[in-house]
């Protein structure tokens, strides 16, 4: 185990720009609960959360949730993190990875109350990941698991007012700070927050920032945080891939390497059908798949941004409540779609996989793969929207002549065949005509590009 104090948490060299913040190391209010409120009858084979030696104000949080026993990595990780070891994880969206780093953090952050004063915008711990939705959803997350604890969740990205995310680090202490690696540097350039301190360091889908470009941004960050052997390092990625790999190497020391295999994420609780399809028949196929009552709510991905934009044009032009989900869209605009899509309000969500990767919305139907994912990672990550929490879920591929060429690598991957028919008739049923096409909002027009979008087109910070 590694000495964290070197260079770490008890390190307070700060230049005279910091905000004093006064703090007693006091925990939250006293609240009359212990873990014998929480029943959960010891299962073969099964780790349950009490099994760990969790804080009780972190174990009621956990309570609350409901949730009584560990995912296999939490299972398998948990017990090396929490004595502070670091960690590489191979396991994709939908294996529990976000509740293994952060009951970790909020562990050791629980344990190790800093006694004295600290400063505005200086972060005890750090999560970094590739997306805006999955930045937010990390949050969300930490938030609930810390409600009956003090501590302090804060989350930076790109394309929201930088005015409000600074004012409210400048109000209250920093212990988890969850970020997309562009917006990161652009407060940590501007002085509005400090990593200097961080106890614990999260990579989350490593090999997505390799995708997006952003590891030159990523290796920036990490030049700014407590060198390697100061700090605690977790990591996780849907692959290992030779560059994942070189990575981990450069980031962690000695690290516990775990990994959960997709089978037991993808197909266990999803029916996967493939139906062989003309192009001009996909939308057909959506269409009168929409229709069926069976459907109750529906993900629709499709590759490219321009092709999800057509696509959610004739929906709406078909009077179907649906939203997008694209880099081009406004972040607040996705975030109200998102919360419009949770409510019930829309019924379908057309987006693209980076889009998509935030996405935890319990009680999702049905997923559509509307074009093949050119990766086969992507389409385990695309149909683990559906059959979550225990309940069973539907995926749909179209497959036609430009792109049934992906199917061999993704059975490849999911270490089985699946089956391809043709679609049943009844989904091949002439739509009626459409309506007039509708006027484009402002805010689902091209923007810009934000660093975090950027990939890798610009120079390197130095």
């Amino acid at each position: 185990m590694k000495d964290k104090t070197s260079g770490g948490k008890n390190q307070h060299s700060h230049s005279n720009s910091r905000q004093n913040h006064k703090q007693s190391g006091s925990p939250a209010a006293v609240i009359a609960w212990d873990a014998s409120q929480y029943v959960v009858a010891p299962e073969e084979g099964k780790t349950r959360f009490h099994d760990l030696d969790l804080p009780a104000t972190l174990l009621h949080g956990i309570a609350d949730l409901g949730f009584e026993y560990c995912s296999p990595i939490q299972a398998v990780s948990l017990p090396h993190s929490l004595n502070g070891h670091d960690v590489v994880g191979k396991a994709q969206t939908g294996t529990g990875k976000t509740a293994a780093f952060l009951l970790a953090i909020i562990d050791d952050l629980i344990r190790n109350p800093i006694d004295g004063e600290r400063y505005a915008g200086e972060a005890r711990s750090l999560i970094i990941a590739p997306t805006r939705e999955l930045v937010m959803q990390i949050a969300d997350d930490a938030r609930e698991f810390v409600k009956h604890t003090d501590l302090k969740v804060h989350a930076l990205v790109g394309g929201m007012d930088y005015a409000k995310q600074q004012q409210k680090l400048g109000s209250e202490l920093c212990d988890i700070l969850v970020a997309t690696p562009g917006r990161l540097l652009d407060f940590c350039s501007n002085r509005d927050v400090y990593l200097d301190q961080v106890e614990i360091l999260v990579i989350d889908e490593a090999d997505r920032m390799l995708d997006m470009g952003f590891i030159p941004q990523v290796r920036n960050i990490l030049r700014q945080v407590p060198r390697r052997e100061s700090r605690q390092t977790l990591m996780f990625s849907a692959t290992f891939t030779p560059e994942v790999n070189t990575l981990s190497e450069q980031w962690t020391v000695e690290p516990v390497r775990i990994e959960i295999e997709p089978e037991s994420v993808a197909t266990d609780t999803v029916d996967q059908r493939v139906y062989l399809s003309a192009s001009d028949e996909k939308y057909t196929i959506l269409y009168n798949l929409l229709k069926q009552d069976n459907v109750e709510s529906l993900i629709v991905f499709a590759n490219r941004r321009d092709q999800c934009r057509r696509l959610h044009e004739s929906l709406e032009r078909h009077n179907i409540a649906a939203g997008l989900l694209s880099g081009e869209v406004a972040q607040t605009k996705r975030v109200s779609t998102l919360e419009q899509f949770k409510s019930g309000k829309l019924k379908v969500l057309v987006a693209t996989d980076v889009a998509g990767r935030g996405i935890h919305i319990a009680g999702i139907s049905h997923v559509v793969n509307y074009t093949l994912p050119e990766e086969p990672e992507d389409y385990v990550h695309r149909i683990g929207r559906t059959g979550r929490a225990g309940k069973l879920g539907t995926s749909i591929s179209l497959a036609c002549e430009d792109d049934a060429f992906r199917l061999e690598p993704i059975q490849k991957l999911l270490g089985e065949k699946l089956k391809c028919e043709m679609p049943p008739l009844e989904l091949l049923h002439k739509t009626p005509a459409m309506g007039p096409r509708p006027k484009r909002a402002l805010d689902n027009k091209p923007q810009t590009q934000s660093r975090d979008n950027r990939r890798g087109s610009g120079q390197r910070r130095r």
